[in-house]
């Protein structure tokens, strides 16, 4: 099976200024924003609640603490939150009116407190992607863009493969997209 691809940050800019022009730009916005700066799988974004994202004093977390049934692997872990995470969605956080924290974070048009399931989340990828004209760019795209992004700047690949949640290193080896420019870096160094 092919690998999704890997977004360049002019495919991405192209992306949000897609979202920016259509109805939940905010909410669309930090769910590409979640797997692209916290590398999280579709199915655990689609996990999260409320109280996942937001602490009891209505700021936004710097850490997700993920149980093992909101992962893939059935292992809980901590997902990281940037300052430019945070930002955004702090941004989305705004757009929502809740009483239950139990409630998806990422909500669906249909109803504010049932969320994405995983599959219908990376529908929504899919036909987001294809209308923003990125061929090849799926659910995963944001995940392996972090992955490698992160390795091109020097990250270890045992510190990717604890922010990832894999279990085994060559699993996050295989994320690692190699281009032209990792190689000019590479012989530079020399």
């Amino acid at each position: 099976m092919k690998q999704a691809k890997t977004l360049t940050q002019t495919e991405l800019r192209r992306v949000l200024d897609y979202i920016a022009t259509r109805k939940h730009a905010a909410r669309n916005r930090a769910v590409v924003l979640m797997t692209y700066y916290a590398g999280m799988r579709v199915g655990e974004v689609a996990a999260l609640t409320i109280a996942d994202i937001i602490d009891a004093e209505g700021q936004i977390k710097n850490e997700i603490r993920l149980t093992a049934e909101q992962t893939k692997g059935n292992t809980a872990r901590v997902i990281m939150v940037s300052e430019k995470l945070r930002k955004e969605l702090a941004t989305y956080s705004k757009t929502l009116s809740y009483k239950d924290t139990s409630h998806s974070f990422f909500y669906t048009q249909k109803q504010h407190k049932r969320g994405f399931t995983a599959n219908t989340l990376a529908q929504f990828f899919y036909t987001l992607y294809n209308n923003a004209g990125l061929e090849g760019a799926s659910g995963h795209s944001g995940r392996r863009s972090f992955i490698t992004n992160l390795a091109a700047k020097g990250v270890s690949v045992r510190v990717l493969m604890s922010l990832a949640g894999h279990q085994n290193i060559s699993t996050t080896q295989a994320y690692i997209d190699i281009n032209d420019d990792m190689k000019r870096k590479a012989v530079e160094l020399i």
